[in-house]
């Protein structure tokens, strides 16, 4: 299992220095990616231009991008361009679906028929991705486009998926899904099965399964659970998370966070690892310094 960092928390200071800092020590510490979600006025994929000339060897990913705000051609350009700029460099064009409160609530955009929409949306940014030529019409989107790529090097592209109509979309489609609040249960007895009996039924290898959790090395772990269970709190409460946590018999975000001493972490990271997960990215997470460097320092140590 490959262990990447999620650097999502450092949106919150809105410092694209910050991110850079960030990216560069990742890099020199061997992390295998780098993982960035859309939120707030960051844009995720014009950080990673801005960052072409930082931490080389990562690999840059989203984590995720909701589709509903964005047409499918105009994130196959932005997503083209980033990756023109990286070059080489592995780029994972991660999408979601992203929640009804949040679509519906803070932007106004109707969240009516999501999977309908999720492959309407593949049907179009895929083949410009890959070709530069769509033609497609569809319920959700119609796109006719023959144009030029800036790269010939397509986005490998990952869907945050969660429930079972969602998964087999990302099977049969794409290269993988991207989980947030998703423990071993779950990966093992849901997720896992169900996108790779897709993948194989569409004849595609088996596919990623991108995992990521808050994650601390602490002697404390009952009072770091309990944090983990204020701050993520939202996402006990939203239905496609919430059902997730009740497959793994959780009460709160905080009872599927990474947490422990350096030998409990490392063990919940290999049952994660026999669960079915590829790629762990881990939300470093504490309530001291002391916290966030040990987490750091067993990480490292994991590569």
């Amino acid at each position: 299992m490959r262990i990447a960092l999620n650097a999502s928390a450092e949106l919150l200071h809105a410092d694209l220095g910050r991110l850079r800092d960030h990216a560069a020590q990742a890099a020199d510490d061997g992390f295998s990616g780098w993982w960035l979600a859309q939120t707030g006025l960051i844009d995720a994929l014009t950080a990673f231009t801005a960052l072409a000339d930082t931490a080389p060897g990562l690999e840059f990913g989203t984590a995720v991008i909701p589709t509903f705000p964005r047409h499918p051609t105009a994130l196959a350009g932005q997503a083209l361009t980033a990756q023109a700029a990286l070059g080489d460099r592995p780029l994972v064009l991660g999408i979601g679906l992203s929640h009804r409160p949040m679509i519906e609530g803070m932007l106004g955009l109707s969240f009516e028929k999501p999977v309908r929409h999720l492959i309407d949306y593949l049907e179009v940014l895929q083949p410009l991705l890959e070709t530069g030529t769509v033609a497609y019409s569809g319920e959700a989107f119609t796109a006719h486009i023959d144009t030029g790529r800036p790269t010939d090097r397509a986005p490998s592209v990952m869907v945050a998926a969660l429930g079972e109509q969602t998964l087999k979309v990302a099977g049969r489609r794409t290269d993988g899904t991207i989980l947030w609040m998703v423990g071993p249960r779950t990966v093992t007895e849901h997720i896992a099965p169900r996108m790779t009996e897709a993948a194989a039924a569409a004849g595609r290898g088996a596919p990623r399964i991108v995992c990521s959790l808050p994650t601390c090395v602490t002697d404390d772990a009952e009072a770091v659970r309990s944090a983990a269970a204020t701050v993520f709190e939202i996402y006990g409460q939203l239905p496609s998370y919430r059902a997730m946590l009740d497959r793994e018999g959780a009460r709160h975000p905080g009872d599927v966070a990474i947490i422990g001493t350096e030998e409990e972490v490392a063990q919940q990271l290999a049952g994660l690892a026999d669960a079915g997960v590829t790629d762990f990215s881990a939300l470093e997470f504490g309530t001291s310094t002391d916290e966030f460097t040990r987490t750091r320092a067993l990480l490292k140590s994991l590569l």
